[in-house]
């Protein structure tokens, strides 16, 4: 059975919905949810809402550690957002309703391990790194500047590791490398026994790889493929317009990808 994995919804339900559609149309019953849920997008409750009742189970991003605590080294941009999100949660007249929210953000886990759908491959699923779990990034150019931080990084995955955080979609490999989609065949990563991988599955709402579209992942016993969505961008970046605690940029950035 495959499983679809989504990352940094980052409050954009418009991305989130068509993920959705795009999964459901290819037969995919099963959701995880590599976290950042919220943050940054005009719709993080019902981006929670969707999660909990769609994802088999998600993990804790920085940004949802931040709605919950508090936003620890953000910028100002940020910060405003999760300061703003929070103020969503706590307006909710529902009081059950409010008190599920916070319960579901405060069981996100940290890190899950569990074999590939169908195969053996263990797979190491975390939103930063399997270093810092929540708050550490692994950019592109880290394989090239940073060696010795990738040898590290890879002392802490067995095979396979999952990540989200920088929104930009990608392969690490401990050679050390990487490999965007568009340099893998069929932007597909098969798994090799003798190489570790770190997987960016990069972001449904919040694209930084100058592709707007939303980007998710679909893993396999053997492999992991990378799928990229349309939606309608115009519709998330002009409710963020009317959110004076949110940045304009939030919207305009979507149009780009980055």
């Amino acid at each position: 059975m495959p499983t679809a994995v989504i990352s940094d919804i980052h409050g954009n339900a418009e991305a989130l919905k068509q993920v959705l559609a795009d999964i459901d149309a290819r037969g995919i019953d099963r959701i995880i949810c590599l976290g950042d849920i919220v943050g940054y997008g005009p719709d993080p409750l019902e981006c929670v809402d969707i999660v909990r009742r769609r994802c088999q189970w998600s993990l804790m991003g920085n940004h949802d550690f931040g709605v919950l605590y508090e936003p620890t080294n953000f910028n100002s941009m940020a910060e405003a957002s999760a300061f703003w999100s929070r103020d969503q949660f706590d307006a909710e007249t529902d009081e059950k309703l409010k008190a599920q929210r916070y319960d579901f953000l405060g069981h996100l886990r940290v890190r899950v391990i569990e074999p590939a759908p169908g195969g053996e491959t263990p797979i190491l699923a975390v939103h930063g790194s399997p270093r810092r779990p929540i708050n550490e990034y692994i950019f592109e150019g880290d394989p090239q500047n940073d060696p010795d931080k990738m040898e590290a990084l890879f002392e802490h995955v067995d095979r396979v590791a999952i990540v989200g955080h920088t929104h930009v979609p990608g392969v690490f490999t401990d050679e050390p490398d990487f490999y965007p989609p568009a340099e893998l065949g069929d932007s597909t990563y098969k798994f090799i026994d003798d190489e570790k991988a770190i997987v960016n599955v990069g972001s449904v709402g919040q694209p930084r790889d100058m592709d707007p579209r939303a980007s998710y992942a679909v893993l396999l016993a053997d492999r992991i493929e990378f799928i990229r969505v349309e939606y309608d961008i115009a519709t998330t970046a002009e409710r963020i317009k009317t959110i004076p605690q949110l940045e304009d940029w939030l919207g305009e950035r979507l149009y780009e990808g980055r």
